[in-house]
């Protein structure tokens, strides 16, 4: 079993920046992927970025050079540093750790960009 929990949503305007982050417990050791997922209301939750326990990064096109996923092993938490941010990455973004084949999802937190 993992627990995630995440932190750091908000309100930012347009163009602006957020550093939300995701902190896992549990049975931590097996985890091989973490990752971030969004979803806007209505629509289907959409993989945003992934980390492998190596370090390996996977973004979704729409964020490439604009967020970047990073992950401390030592503090078994995963961050999401989000600049030149635009309303359509409006959504609840959840936490995501892959063990064993199994998802673990947090519990999501909430990102608003203004125009």
């Amino acid at each position: 079993q993992v627990r995630l929990v995440e932190s750091g949503g908000g309100l930012v305007q347009a163009g602006g920046s957020l550093s939300p982050s995701c902190a896992a417990s549990g049975n931590i050791f097996s985890i091989d992927i973490m990752g971030w997922y969004h979803q806007a209301p209505e629509k289907q939750r959409d993989l945003v970025a992934t980390i492998n326990s190596d370090g390996t990064t996977n973004y979704a096109d729409s964020v490439k050079g604009r967020f970047t996923i990073s992950r401390d092993n030592a503090k078994n938490t995963v961050y999401q540093r989000m600049v030149s941010m635009q309303p359509e990455d409006t959504a609840v973004y959840y936490c995501d750790a892959v063990t064993g084949g199994r998802h673990y999802w947090g519990q999501g937190t909430q990102v608003t960009v203004s125009s």
